[in-house]
């Protein structure tokens, strides 16, 4: 019975498969590149704040280049591809 189980849930652990590894690549590669634009945007919030006066529009860049950075949505996304993993490997444990 845990053979048929297992034969019946290996493409799905194939599929899950493949998609946490293109998402792990394109999280990596994401982050690398926001992280640049996060440190631009960061240089312009406290240039805005320091040279125009504009605090509100500077916090509101800073928390943009929060966002972005890789403390912010990238985290997010690489605990998510983490959890599907973890469901995977479940999955594969059976």
């Amino acid at each position: 019975m845990r053979i048929l189980l297992k034969i019946l849930l290996f493409p799905i652990t194939l599929i899950l498969s493949v998609i946490v590894f293109v998402c792990q690549f394109l999280c990596l590669f994401s982050s690398m590149l926001l992280s640049v634009f996060a440190l631009l945007l960061f240089i312009l919030a406290l240039a805005i704040m320091v040279l125009l006066g504009e605090v509100g529009k500077g916090l509101k860049a800073l928390l943009a280049a929060y966002l972005i950075s890789p403390y912010g949505v990238p985290m997010l996304a690489t605990w998510l591809i983490g959890t599907v993993d973890g469901i995977n490997e479940r999955l594969k444990a059976i």
